[in-house]
């Protein structure tokens, strides 16, 4: 068994306690000091970095959100993966409760805090992190305490993600396979680093303890099945589930089964490398008429089918720093200039499959340059969009069942979505 923790602090951005929990007693709050003064002297250090720090037989994990240092201080061998994705849950339980966090929200909340670092964890070892349990049994509001507490069946349950006693009029489950597409373009045009993120977000509204199983087109699960794959399967990679996502089930025979926590969650993630065709392709021209104007032609075409259609495109331009009095025209859609971001931002509600679309820009340069100034570094084009009922990889929910003792019927909804992440095209 990975070893225990055996304090954890929470510190502020210049390295005070703020609230500190010790669950083992061989530490002191000496020890937040120690931590800081090496996180000063490893600033200047390219593994600065490193959210692992040891010191004087020591170990020290840390995350930052805000201005607020989660830190946790072992003298065991400790699971540093288990221990920083922990600290992670911390964060978003605090956020839970108490909308952001970070110093004053802290300051303002010690009774809470103190009892969430009870809760969470115990002698060291990580306990309950689902913010929605902890919050039927540890509540914010003081008048809300004044009825005798039990804690909720899940604590004491092996679906610890999960109350019991839950029902809904109507059973509904929502699945949103939302697809992210990273692209890096270069000067010359060639994509040099391209791949999709993928999520599956579910929002389920479903009564008792339900069983769902859900079946994806996944290569190995097919071809296992004896199925001929005919091209529509996909290769997922970087898989990561839910907590309650049955691992040893999905191992053996590739079925994701689970019983769903109540309401919204992300039941599964994934990443697909492959070679991804820009959905939205820009090309873009630059021509100086003289010292003081400069003109910027643009194309925009959309790379996918007729039948698909992006939504809330935005094309960000960069311009020179000290343009001025914009003369805009575009064939579709609306363009500003954004003095705040040097940048000309086309906007086009509605972009249908195979189409172009043009831009001319023309813009007055006020500015003096000598001739033999060093070119100004170019930001790249930036694209954002959406592209609804469409995915990039080809994933198919294949079935959704939800299974439940009192025999419901329950309605599944699965909508997909294209959208763009950091896609960037360096051509101008």
């Amino acid at each position: 068994m990975a070893g225990a923790v055996s304090a954890l602090f929470l510190l502020d951005i210049k390295g005070r306690v703020l609230v500190w929990r010790d669950y083992r007693g061989d530490v002191t709050a000496i020890q937040a000091e120690r931590f800081f003064t090496k996180l000063i002297e490893k600033e200047g250090d390219p593994q600065s970095q490193d959210p692992v720090v040891y010191d004087n037989g020591v170990t020290y994990m840390f995350v930052q959100h805000s201005n607020v240092y989660l830190m946790t201080a072992a003298r065991q061998n400790c699971n540093a993966a288990s221990l920083l994705s922990f600290l992670h849950r911390v964060v978003d339980v605090f956020k839970h409760y108490f909308e952001e966090l970070e110093e004053e929200s802290l300051r303002d909340n010690f009774v809470v805090v103190y009892e969430l670092l009870d809760e969470m964890m115990d002698f060291g070892y990580p306990q309950y992190t689902e913010a929605k349990i902890l919050s039927e049994f540890i509540k914010t509001d003081a008048y809300r305490m004044e009825t005798t507490q039990r804690p909720p069946m899940a604590v004491t349950n092996a679906v610890s993600w999960r109350s019991e006693g839950i029902a809904y009029k109507k059973n509904e489950v929502f699945l949103d396979v939302v697809e992210s597409v990273n692209i890096l373009v270069n000067s010359n045009g060639q994509v040099i680093r391209s791949d999709v993120v993928g999520a599956l977000k579910m929002r389920t509204y479903l009564s008792g303890m339900p069983e769902c199983k859900l079946g994806l087109n996944d290569r190995v699960l097919l071809e296992a099945q004896g199925r001929t794959t005919k091209g529509k399967a996909i290769d997922l990679e970087d898989i990561k589930f839910h907590q309650c996502v049955r691992l040893a089930r999905f191992e053996n025979d590739r079925t994701i089964s689970f019983i769903p926590p109540d309401g919204s969650f992300d039941l599964m993630t994934y990443r697909l490398s492959t070679q991804v065709k820009p959905l939205i392709w820009v090309e873009a021209q630059v021509e100086r008429h003289s010292r003081s104007r400069v003109e910027i032609m643009v194309k925009a075409r959309s790379q996918f089918k007729e039948r698909s259609t992006a939504t809330n495109v935005e094309i960000e331009l960069p311009v020179p720093a000290d343009a001025s009095n914009p003369n805009i025209r575009t064939s579709m859609g609306s363009a500003s200039y954004a003095p705040e971001h040097d940048a000309l931002m086309w906007k086009i509600k509605s972009f249908p499959g195979g189409k172009e679309y043009m831009l001319r820009a023309e813009f007055n340069l006020p500015s003096i340059t000598a001739e033999e100034a060093t070119p100004e570094r170019k930001a790249p084009i930036r694209v954002k969009f959406e592209i609804p009922y469409f995915t990039v990889s080809g994933i198919q929910v294949r079935y959704l069942k939800v299974i439940e003792k009192s025999g419901y019927q329950a309605l599944p909804w699965v909508r997909y979505i294209t959208m763009a992440g950091e896609y960037e095209l360096r051509l101008i």
